[in-house]
């Protein structure tokens, strides 16, 4: 194959300066992605070979035991199955939620519009605190309930941001010409803007789905039953501590003499291994959700 006789070539300078960048970011990845390749490897490998410190890089002693202790684990199953319904919960109650309160704020003729959007700005930047939340929560009698889990994030100044912004962008005409057709507020917001407004759904709905599987504070604080841990809970107890506590009964105390270097990387790859499946096919609306956000308020 004969060369381009009137390629342009790049001057020494600009392919210094791009070599230097593309080893930069070689390492960059490749320092990212050592410690997943740390955590399966010493995951799958024999514990004996782990405890010496022999693993580094690749498995020693190819070994599934870890695997198998945490996935048979009662505790485990119950916790994982915890999880799963207060990531769905969660993520449903925030996107409705949202939505009944971006829609109005994102029409001008709301003429309470402004009051409350500085409102809900304000709670961006002071809390309630951590005693008067819990006080509160106890008189409303959630506390050790599935619905301390899902309801008290299930509202946020950041999400209504996102969505009123992704609204103001669908043209008032639709919503205009559905009036003229005798269709109300809620026939419009169901019907029209939410078909159109799918990027910002997946965005603030993989947002708080994330946010629910990883997080264990509000578990931490509000929850006694054990029963009702959902899985960072327990894979917060194993990493802290490597063992349970004592005090506990039946399945936490037989967890106790398994619970090795093995297991707690297991634990990681299991609770981690979902979000890393279901992020790639919604990346991009990240991007254009944020942007939408970020263009116009």
């Amino acid at each position: 194959m004969k060369k381009n006789p009137y390629k342009i070539k790049a001057p020494m300078g600009d392919r210094v300066f791009l070599s230097v960048v593309y080893i930069i970011l070689a390492i960059v990845v490749l320092a990212m992605l050592y410690p997943f390749v740390y955590v399966v490897s010493v995951s799958i490998s024999d514990p004996a070979e782990v405890i010496a410190g022999k693993v580094t890089f690749f498995p020693k002693g190819f070994d599934l035991g870890a695997y198998k202790t945490m996935i048979n684990h009662p505790i485990f199953f119950t916790a994982y199955k915890n999880t799963i319904v207060y990531t769905a919960l969660g993520t449903f109650f925030t996107l409705f939620f949202t939505a009944l309160t971006a829609y109005p704020l994102s029409k001008d003729k709301f003429q309470m519009r402004s009051f409350l959007s500085k409102v809900y700005l304000i709670t961006m930047f002071f809390g309630g605190g951590m005693i008067p939340t819990y006080l509160a929560y106890k008189s409303l009698h959630i506390l050790d309930t599935i619905w301390v889990m899902v309801l008290p994030g299930a509202l946020t100044a950041w999400n209504i941001i996102l969505m009123r912004s992704f609204f103001r962008n669908i043209p008032e005409s639709l919503s205009e010409s559905a009036y003229i057709d005798g269709a109300t507020d809620p026939q419009i917001l169901v019907k029209i803007f939410l078909p159109l407004s799918k990027p910002i759904m997946a965005t603030i709905g993989l947002f708080t789905a994330v946010g629910i599987w990883n997080g264990y504070f509000n578990a931490l604080l509000y929850l006694n039953d054990t029963a009702k841990y959902p899985l960072q809970m327990i894979l917060r107890n194993i990493l802290v501590s490597a063992t349970f506590n004592p005090s506990e009964k039946d399945a936490y105390t037989a967890l106790n003499h398994s619970a090795t270097e093995s297991l707690k990387m297991a634990s990681i790859v299991i609770t981690t291994l979902p979000i890393m499946c279901i992020y790639p096919f919604l990346q991009k609306y990240f991007v254009k959700g944020l942007m939408v956000g970020s263009i116009k308020g």
